[in-house]
């Protein structure tokens, strides 16, 4: 469908995808599983898979570098703000599902599982912020091309009021997504009818608020870093 529809574009989009699930499991889960930092090792194939994608599907040009630089800065707000929200709400990422397997697998190698929590958000929120620095970058190309005397103010606004309106789309869209991940854990509180202090302060309940709040934050971010960096680009570019 993506072809057909997409064409070039779409097959393109195709070998990206490949292209990030074989960064994922050749190169990022060995790093971690050899004793990489989550954190800082996630952020870096977040980095060259970005580059990757939008170079791959755009080509080299004014568009692709805003949009490169956009989404890097987004994923590592993203990353450094759920790092934050879990030294306030200790959360350490060792109180997950799941975490008597994962120690009973770092008996055997180097694996940090305290990171993995992290290193999830990073990549949760890649996608979203992608998506949000390149429809910004790609509507501020579109603007330069009919009309090339615009000036870096000009653009620059015309790209964060594009922003402001996929922020509230793309907000909804992690926060239900995260949401949806959780649903189980949602009916279970539901069922039992648990007061708000005893549902606030469960573990699961504060990481998907911290997932969500540190995406969101990832997406808000790359829209005014975008938009100034593609309307500096283009305004230079013509002058």
């Amino acid at each position: 469908a993506i072809i057909l529809i997409g064409g070039v574009k779409g097959f393109k989009s195709v070998i990206s995808l490949v292209v990030t699930l074989i960064s994922m499991f050749l190169i990022l889960f060995p790093l971690l599983y050899k004793g990489m930092s989550p954190f800082i090792t996630t952020v870096i194939i977040s980095a060259v898979i970005t580059i990757f994608t939008i170079c791959f599907v755009s080509g080299i040009n004014q568009k692709s570098i805003a949009a490169i630089i956009g989404t890097v800065s987004g994923v590592i707000v993203a990353g450094i703000s759920a790092l934050v929200f879990g030294h306030f709400a200790g959360i350490s990422g060792l109180n997950v599902s799941d975490i008597e397997s994962l120690n009973y697998v770092a008996q055997y190698c180097k694996l940090q599982i305290g990171g993995l929590l992290f290193a999830g958000i990073i990549i949760s929120a890649l996608g979203a912020v992608m998506d949000v620095g390149m429809s910004i970058s790609s509507t501020i190309a579109e603007i330069h091309i009919k009309k090339p005397t615009a000036t870096t103010k000009e653009l620059f606004i015309s790209g964060i009021h594009v922003g402001r309106d996929m922020m509230g789309t793309m907000t909804n869209t992690l926060i239900l997504a995260f949401t949806g991940g959780s649903i189980n854990t949602l009916v279970f509180i539901f069922a039992y009818n648990y007061e708000y202090q005893q549902v606030i302060n469960m573990y699961s309940v504060g990481i998907e608020i911290m997932q969500g709040l540190s995406s969101s934050l990832g997406v808000i971010m790359a829209v005014p870093v975008t938009s100034w960096i593609a309307a500096f680009l283009y305004s230079k570019n013509q002058k």
